[in-house]
């Protein structure tokens, strides 16, 4: 197939098929830029709710700048890879505050804000401003690989190489915005990874992988080594009125986020009862443990996160003596008497617990 025949066939598709979805058409790049930040590694139905609703907060550059930090992220929560929020939140103070609020209309300016990267930067150069840079994304890699019979894993360097040159080759300069749409579009729904529409595709009859059956196979990946398996156990500690959560402020996953206090072990414990006695030895002195009751061990709750899997066991501990306070070298953080889901940014496994026990707590 030429270069030529194939922008002739996506362009006739699209003018067919082409999704309906709020930032489509957009000319802010703002808007564009924020779309592009909220669906990386986030499927369009997921991601499209947290668009209307970051739209609806911060309807511009400078609101999003101006937001604390823990709004962004609570607002952020569910959609996981956390630094993404934390780098949308930073490129808006930039552009906000250094920037005057303009977004930079070129490549390389793009790709100084924090979090962008070739991807985006095209995503907005070509959408914003008709620039002729051509995106590539998993869908733009699957059409590629499949149509052409691209062998070579596509995390390689010279895979890299091949894919970012066809991609401009491909590009219809003088309509690099509606191009760049119709090839992801076409990769997301309908050159999918499984179960890929072929038998109504207007290129199947030159498409390699459709003609020799091998769709299943392309694009290749080099084999993911094995994820990382952690064990969290968290002492749920509740006192009357008031239950400790802290911050997770290491540079690890879910930095800034929400939790209860936490033991990580390196071995899934044989029984979930040796849990809860576990937890009141680590976190509390022989002469406090005499007024301190397990109520209940629930777990395993599972997260899986791109290189790691998390499974989380809860231990219920009622702190029955109301003048203790825990060691100040804890930095735990009391709360009381409001919905505790709704004010603080948590990691999903901490709300999946909430969820199936709910607590009416609130901070102070």
């Amino acid at each position: 197939m030429t270069d030529e025949q194939f922008r002739r066939h996506l362009f006739e598709w699209a003018a067919v098929h082409l999704r309906p979805l709020p930032w489509k058409g957009e000319a802010d790049p703002y808007k564009i830029w924020l779309s592009e930040v909220l669906l990386q590694q986030t499927r369009v139905e997921q991601g499209m709710p947290y668009y209307l609703r970051f739209v609806e907060a911060y309807p511009n550059v400078h609101a999003l700048a101006a937001a604390p930090e823990g709004d962004v992220l609570k607002l952020w929560e569910g959609l996981g890879y956390y630094a993404r929020a934390r780098n949308l939140h930073a490129a808006a103070k930039q552009v906000a505050f250094k920037l005057n609020g303009v977004f930079p209309s070129d490549f390389a300016g793009l790709q100084a804000l924090p979090g962008v990267g070739a991807y985006t930067a095209a995503a907005i150069a070509s959408f914003a401003y008709q620039q002729p840079h051509a995106v590539l994304d998993g869908n733009v890699y699957r059409v590629l690989a499949r149509i052409w019979g691209y062998d070579e894993p596509v995390d390689r360097p010279e895979a890299k190489v091949w894919f970012a040159q066809k991609a401009q080759a491909l590009l219809d300069v003088d309509r690099a915005g509606q191009y760049n749409q119709a090839i992801m579009d076409f990769g997301a729904t309908w050159c999918t990874p499984k179960r890929p529409r072929c038998a109504h595709c207007p290129m199947a009859e030159q498409c390699a992988a459709a003609q020799q059956q091998r769709t299943a196979e392309w694009p290749r990946k080099t084999k993911r080594p094995e994820k990382r398996r952690r064990i969290f156990l968290y002492a749920v500690v509740q006192q009357g009125e008031i239950l400790y959560m802290c911050e997770r402020t290491d540079k690890d996953i879910w930095q800034n986020l929400w939790e209860f206090p936490l033991l990580e072990v390196a071995e899934t414990p044989t029984e979930n009862a040796r849990i809860g006695p576990l937890l009141v030895d680590h976190f509390f002195k022989k002469s406090e443990q005499k007024s301190v009751k397990i109520d209940m061990v629930q777990g395993p709750l599972k997260q899986v996160l791109t290189h790691q899997e998390v499974y989380g066991f809860f231990a219920k501990i009622v702190q029955n003596d109301p003048d203790w306070r825990p060691d100040a070298s804890l930095n735990w953080r009391a709360t009381a008497q409001f919905t505790l889901k709704k004010i603080l940014a948590k990691p999903r496994l901490i709300d999946r617990y909430l969820d199936e026990n709910p607590l009416s707590l609130t901070l102070f």
